[in-house]
C-alpha cells in the first residue's frame, strides 16, 4: 500500500464526525465543545463562517458594455466579442471583470433576470486558506449592469468618408440588364452583408467596406460568378513618422466584359478559329464564368473565358434594343439537335412590313422545335443595316465568311399578346443603394423601368436563367412600394410562359402576426 500523501489538496475547517475525537475547549463565542488543537481563533467552524469574510475585495457589482448594432461585447481593452445569452463565452467575460485577490472560483452560473432589466446576475462559489493548511468555501452573488456603447465598426458605418476599400464594378453598355442580374446573384449569396454603402455610379455601382479583406472577399466573389478584369490601387492617407505606421485606402476597379445575354457578336477571325473553328458571327446565349456563344446555323457552341477576351477584346454588333420582331411565315426543322436546340429552316416577314409589301426573309434558327406559323420572334436585321464594327468589316472582305452572313439571326421568341402593366404573383428583391447626386431623370427612369420589365420577362422565358435568382410570393394583401420591386403574376388568356408557384419562396421579412 502507498504511503505517500497529497500535500497539495485543500484540508476544510469543518468539523469532522472522528470516532474517539476528545473536545479540548469551549468555542469562545458560543461555548460549544471544540477540538482545541484543529480550531482557528478559538472558535467552531459556524462562529468563524460569520465572523470571517473571505469575499473583501471582491466587488459585488460590475458593468458590461453591448454594442446593440451588431449584438457584441466589449472585451477590454479593445476587442469585441459576440457571446449568446447564458453562455460559456458570456460568463467567461463576466469573471474577466473580477479581482479575486488569492481566493479560488469554485463554481459560477447565472441566475435569471427579466431580459429587459438590464443586469445579469451570477452566482460564484469562491475558496480561499484561512490557515496553513485550512481552506474555507463561500457563496455571494455578483451584479452586472449592461451599458450600451457603440463598436467602432458600427460607429464608422454611421459615418460619412469613413471607407477603408471600396469596389468599382463597372460594365460599358447603354443599358443594365447584366446589373440586374448581378444583383439577384449578390442578394442570393448575402455578398452584401459586410458593405458600409452601396452607391449608384456612372456605368456601375461602388460597394463601400470597412476592411480591406472584405473587398478582397467580395471581389473573390464577383470572379466566380461573372467574367470581369480587376485593377487594384491605394492612396496613402496617414503616416507616422515615429513609428512608421501608415494608413491607406484601397480601391479595386472591376470591369464586367461588355457582352450581355441575346447580344450579337462578331468574333475576330483568329479568336474564332481558336475556340473551336466557329463561325464568327453569333449570339451569346449565357454570362456567367465566361460568354457562351451559339452559332445558329450549325448550333455549334463556344466558351469565351475572361483572359481570352482581354487579350483581344471586341464590342457587341447589336443588344437588345436593336431586337426587331418578326413574323414566322412556315418553319422546318431540318434534324440536327442539341440540347433544347433544334436547327430549323424558317421563313420570316418584318411585322412592319405586314401589309405594306409582300417581302420575306431566310433564315436559319436554333428554335426548330419550338416556332410555328403565326409565331412571332425577334431578331436582328442584318441586310440593309450599317455596322460600325472592324470585326463586322473584316468578315464582309473575308472570302470564307463574306458569303455566310445571312439576312437575319433569330434570338428568341416573342409574345406580342402579353398584357403591358400586367401583375404578376412573384416579385424580386432589389439592393437598398444610394443615387446620391444621380437622381435618374424622367426619360432615364422610364428606361430603367423598361429595362427590370425585359429583366422580368427573361426570368419567365428562361428556366435556366431562373435558376439564378430568387423569386418570392407576392403578398395577396395590399401593401405600399418600398425599396422591394413588386413584381405580381396574374392567369390571363395568352400564351406566355409563367413561373410555378412551386418555385416561389416564402418572404419571411414581410410576415407579421396576421398572417395565417
Amino acid at each position: 500500500m502507498s504511503m505517500d500523501l497529497d500535500m497539495d489538496a485543500p484540508v476544510s475547517i469543518a468539523p469532522s464526525q472522528q470516532v474517539g475525537a476528545a473536545a479540548t475547549i469551549f468555542c469562545c463565542d458560543c461555548g460549544a465543545p471544540i477540538d482545541g488543537t484543529t480550531a482557528i481563533d478559538a472558535k467552531c467552524y459556524d462562529c468563524f463562517k460569520l465572523t470571517k469574510d473571505i469575499s473583501q475585495g471582491i466587488q459585488r457589482e460590475a458593468t458590461l458594455h453591448f454594442c446593440r448594432d451588431c449584438d457584441r461585447w466589449l472585451q477590454p481593452p479593445s476587442s469585441w466579442v459576440t457571446a449568446l445569452p447564458e453562455s460559456r463565452e458570456l460568463l467567461a467575460l463576466c469573471l474577466k471583470k473580477l479581482s479575486l485577490n488569492r481566493t479560488r472560483i469554485i463554481d459560477a452560473s447565472f441566475i435569471w433576470t427579466e431580459p429587459h432589466s438590464r443586469r445579469i446576475r451570477v452566482k460564484l462559489v469562491i475558496q480561499a486558506a484561512v490557515a496553513d493548511d485550512r481552506v474555507m468555501q463561500q457563496a455571494l452573488e455578483v451584479v452586472y449592469v449592461i451599458a450600451y456603447q457603440q463598436c467602432p465598426e458600427c460607429a464608422k458605418s454611421y459615418t460619412a468618408n469613413v471607407w477603408r476599400a471600396s469596389v468599382q464594378v463597372r460594365q460599358k453598355v447603354l443599358h443594365k440588364r447584366t446589373f440586374l442580374y448581378l444583383e439577384q446573384l449578390i442578394l442570393r449569396h448575402g455578398a452584401h452583408r459586410e458593405t458600409i454603402n452601396i452607391k449608384e455610379a456612372k456605368d456601375g455601382i461602388d460597394f463601400f467596406f470597412s476592411a480591406r479583406n472584405q473587398a478582397e472577399k467580395f471581389v473573390d466573389f464577383l470572379n466566380s460568378v461573372v467574367p470581369v478584369r480587376v485593377k487594384k490601387s491605394q492612396e496613402l492617407i496617414s503616416q507616422d513618422v515615429h513609428t512608421s505606421k501608415k494608413s491607406y485606402k484601397f480601391t479595386f476597379s472591376v470591369e464586367l466584359m461588355p457582352i450581355c445575354k441575346d447580344d450579337l457578336v462578331a468574333l475576330p477571325i483568329p479568336l474564332a478559329k481558336q475556340i473551336g473553328n466557329i463561325s464568327p458571327l453569333a449570339i451569346c446565349y449565357r454570362v456567367g464564368t465566361s460568354i457562351n456563344v451559339l452559332e445558329p446555323n450549325t448550333l455549334q457552341t463556344a466558351d469565351i473565358s475572361a483572359p481570352v477576351y482581354w487579350r483581344t477584346p471586341f464590342a457587341a454588333l447589336a443588344d437588345a434594343q436593336d431586337l426587331v420582331e418578326f413574323i414566322v411565315m412556315d418553319c422546318e426543322p431540318i434534324g440536327p439537335t442539341k440540347g433544347k436546340w433544334i436547327l430549323g429552316e424558317t421563313q420570316l416577314a418584318r411585322a412592319t412590313d405586314l401589309g405594306i409589301n409582300d417581302k420575306t426573309y431566310f433564315a436559319r434558327t436554333h428554335l426548330g422545335g419550338l416556332l410555328h406559323a403565326g409565331d412571332s420572334v425577334m431578331g436582328y436585321m442584318l441586310t440593309g443595316t450599317n455596322f460600325n464594327n472592324p470585326q463586322f468589316e473584316a468578315l464582309e472582305e473575308s472570302h470564307t465568311y463574306s458569303s455566310r452572313i445571312p439576312d437575319v439571326v433569330i434570338v428568341k421568341k416573342h409574345y406580342p399578346n402579353r398584357r403591358r402593366n400586367r401583375k404578376r404573383n412573384w416579385k424580386v428583391k432589389r439592393m437598398a443603394k444610394d443615387e446620391g447626386e444621380l437622381l435618374p431623370k424622367k426619360a432615364d427612369q422610364e428606361r430603367m423601368d423598361r429595362e427590370f420589365e425585359q429583366f422580368l420577362q427573361d426570368i419567365e422565358e428562361d428556366e435556366e436563367f431562373r435558376s439564378g435568382v430568387q423569386l418570392y410570393k407576392q403578398p395577396a394583401r395590399k401593401k405600399q412600394v418600398d425599396e422591394m420591386s413588386m413584381a405580381t403574376t396574374e392567369d390571363g388568356d395568352d400564351d406566355a410562359p409563367h413561373v410555378d408557384m412551386n418555385e416561389l419562396l416564402e418572404d419571411f421579412d414581410e410576415l407579421t402576426m396576421e398572417d395565417h
